[in-house]
């Protein structure tokens, strides 16, 4: 098998900035993380005549076909999340960072007397986490900093006053040395030992400018009474701290099991870019930012709503807290949030910038139309008898099988040909049945043309895997046809096409254009689909509320579904409009129940 490398003028795209790399290889899986000061010198040095010499680089550049990144901060936030992504993938050309040990942590405990301690496992139980630290010897400084400013037991007692008060415990050599002030027998106070505590919160939180002038004063002091070398041990202190890094964006333990999604709009705003970043744990596992395509009159906070619940579908998140910079609508167990300042404003900001970044790429792309050439590469890919002239798509959509729909978009000589799209409402399943719900449209839609003798598509692609392909193709059987008509299925995460009664797929390369083209397609049906799916949940919302109101009959609501199409569209119209619309009384049964809440 011959592997397609990439061209210069593909390395020319990655920004000059710092953040991790991903290498795939032909089935989608990830082979290779990397972090990069900059991203386009870095993963351009591996196509070099002289990396290339080296067996392993040429290897793993053979093996790659798709490169994606990430955009981060700064070096040190790269390094962290290369470290995450490594231990989540496991990719076979990593040899560094595969252990499962992590980036130590400095804990202040939740125990009376509290202890301070570096850990390299979290467990928010026990205390309170700052971190993690790159360097080990910048995190023992800042220790060290903290036990010579304040006398922080070390020893693992149990200092309940039950026990003080029975003279449980004798002070250890800790005591005699200077370094503890004997909380053990009652010789410090709770309230004295907790105010130190607090400073020493405020040292890891990174205010340590009164630290400092502290040991300035003190350095320049011994300076001037001739103590060089206590002189230099106060230096190296503030050299210490100057190294400190008391937190990241990539890993911040404050900010835990969160989703953050960011959203910004084409100048049409016939697309939407979003970019999505999942954090378990504090640290941040995955990444992903697409496009989506919309109707100018379609909500821009529904469709963003709708993408959310997908995303997180996708990957799999129950997370109870959401970061970002729009307006969504919260739904149970969830909190959505719009940070102003803080971590999570740095955090939903790096997302954004990722967004921001992919739009711009988007829109700097040529746009490739496809022609004949690309379907004699499809007929040649796919070993097709016929050119695909004529193409149709399916596509399902339904959330938790709620008004379950799905989709066939049509492709002539290449292109949409959107007056051959059609929709479908599902009538014969109940419940989120994906397979069914295809065989049924699939059986509709071909019914249709064997009774009106009208001709059949060159190809028919569903959007799924063995299991979607087989259901439409069960339709097929029951109305004769199997075999009349050439039909794949294409699945979504590796992109695999599946022919029928073939359990192996077969991988076209993700650089040509006989996958950009059923891509296009797939990604076309799904659009159509999802929209249909939006109008329609809005629909029933709309009349639902109406229905409860009393005064409103049948053929007003009607008039009022045609006209706004959504809850949302309807509270925010003006009441001249609405008394336009369907006169002054029934308007204001329509404000009164939007002030009760009814609708």
């Amino acid at each position: 098998m011959q592997f397609q490398r990439f061209s210069r003028d593909e390395y020319l795209k990655l920004p000059d900035k710092p953040g991790v790399y991903k290498f795939l290889d032909l089935e989608g899986i990830i082979i290779y993380v990397g972090k990069a000061k900059n991203l386009k010198k870095r993963v351009s040095s591996y196509f070099t005549k002289a990396n290339l010499d080296n067996r392993k680089t040429y290897k793993l550049v053979s093996e790659i076909v798709q490169i994606e990144f990430v955009i981060v901060s700064s070096e040190f936030d790269a390094l962290l999340l290369e470290n995450n992504l490594i231990k989540e993938n496991q990719p076979r050309y990593n040899i560094l960072l595969k252990d499962d040990k992590s980036f130590p942590s400095i804990c202040i405990t939740n125990e009376r007397f509290p202890r301070i301690y570096s850990t390299r496992r979290i467990d928010h139980s026990k205390g309170e986490y700052f971190g993690p630290y790159t360097s080990v010897k910048a995190m023992n400084g800042v220790l060290d900093l903290i036990r010579k400013l304040h006398r922080i037991r070390t020893c693992k007692y149990n200092l309940s006053e039950e026990n003080i008060a029975k003279k449980k415990f004798k002070v250890c050599l800790e005591y005699h040395i200077g370094n503890c002030l004997g909380p053990c027998e009652g010789l410090q106070s709770e309230e004295n030992y907790l105010e130190d505590i607090e400073e020493a919160k405020r040292i890891l939180k990174g205010k340590v400018g009164i630290v400092s002038k502290s040991y300035k004063d003190k350095m320049q002091n011994a300076a001037s009474s001739l103590k060089f070398e206590l002189a230099q041990s106060y230096k190296e202190k503030l050299d210490l701290l100057d190294k400190f890094q008391s937190k990241s964006l990539i890993v911040n333990q404050k900010i835990t099991n969160t989703d953050v999604f960011t959203m910004t709009l084409s100048e049409k705003e016939k697309s939407m870019y979003i970019n999505y970043m999942h954090i378990e744990n504090g640290a941040i596992v995955n990444s992903e930012t697409l496009e989506v395509k919309k109707k100018i009159e379609e909500d821009n906070e529904e469709v963003f709503q709708f993408t959310v619940f997908d995303l997180r579908k996708k990957y799999g998140s129950n997370n109870p807290f959401i970061l970002t910079n729009t307006e969504i609508e919260p739904w149970e167990g969830v909190e959505v949030t719009i940070p102003k300042i803080g971590d999570k404003k740095k955090l939903v900001d790096l997302s954004f910038k990722n967004a921001l970044y992919f739009k711009k790429e988007r829109f700097s792309q040529k746009t490739v139309q496809p022609n004949e050439a690309i379907l004699k590469n499809l007929q040649k890919d796919l070993k097709l008898r016929e050119l695909p002239i004529h193409i149709e798509c399916f596509d399902n959509s339904n959330i938790q099988g709620t008004n379950p729909v799905a989709s066939m978009v049509c492709f002539k000589n290449g292109k949409p040909s959107k007056s051959n799209y059609r929709k479908f409402n599902i009538k014969t399943v109940v419940g989120p049945d994906d397979f069914a719900s295809m065989k049924e449209v699939v059986g509709r839609r071909y019914a249709h043309l064997k009774k009106e003798n009208i001709p059949y598509p060159n190809l028919v692609v569903i959007d799924g895997g063995k299991g979607q392909l087989s259901s439409a193709c069960e339709a097929l059987k029951d109305l004769g046809i199997y075999g009349k008509i050439p039909i794949i299925g294409i699945a979504k995460r590796l992109e695999e096409i599946y022919f029928p009664e073939d359990n192996i797929p077969i991988y076209i390369s993700k650089k040509s254009t006989s996958l950009k083209l059923l891509q296009q397609l797939r990604d076309e049906a799904h659009r159509f689909a999802i929209t249909f799916h939006r109008q329609k949940r809005s629909k029933e919302s709309v009349q639902s509320g109406l229905d409860n109101i009393k005064g409103i009959g049948s053929n007003t609501r009607n008039k009022l579904i045609r006209e706004f199409g959504s809850v949302k569209r309807l509270k925010e119209s003006s009441e001249k409009d609405l008394i336009q619309l369907i006169g002054k009384s029934k308007a204001e049964l329509i404000f009164q129940a939007i002030k009760k809440g009814d609708l």
